[in-house]
């Protein structure tokens, strides 16, 4: 569990970007290069210690790994009634 509050915001973001690119059509490899970028820039910038950018990707690898944070809600077609 993060308890940080900037890798929290990091992790809202990446989730964020995450399920947007789903959206827009890309796969999960797509999704993993885009989050190995993501953690590889965070450890160039040094915009977090080490350890905690070591948690935010077992979280993040987690939340990719839940196919329930990709499925479209299911929208209810209005019947016509007339």
């Amino acid at each position: 569990m993060l308890q940080d509050t900037q890798t929290i915001r990091h992790y809202q973001k990446l989730t964020d970007a995450l399920v947007e690119m789903w959206n827009r059509g890309y796969r999960f490899d797509d999704l993993r290069l885009y989050l190995d970028g993501y953690l590889a820039a965070l450890r160039h910038s040094n915009g977090l210690e080490p350890y905690l950018i070591h948690r935010l990707e077992e979280e993040a690898a987690r939340y990719i790994h839940d196919p329930s944070n990709f499925t479209m809600p299911q929208t209810q077609t209005e019947s016509d009634y007339y």
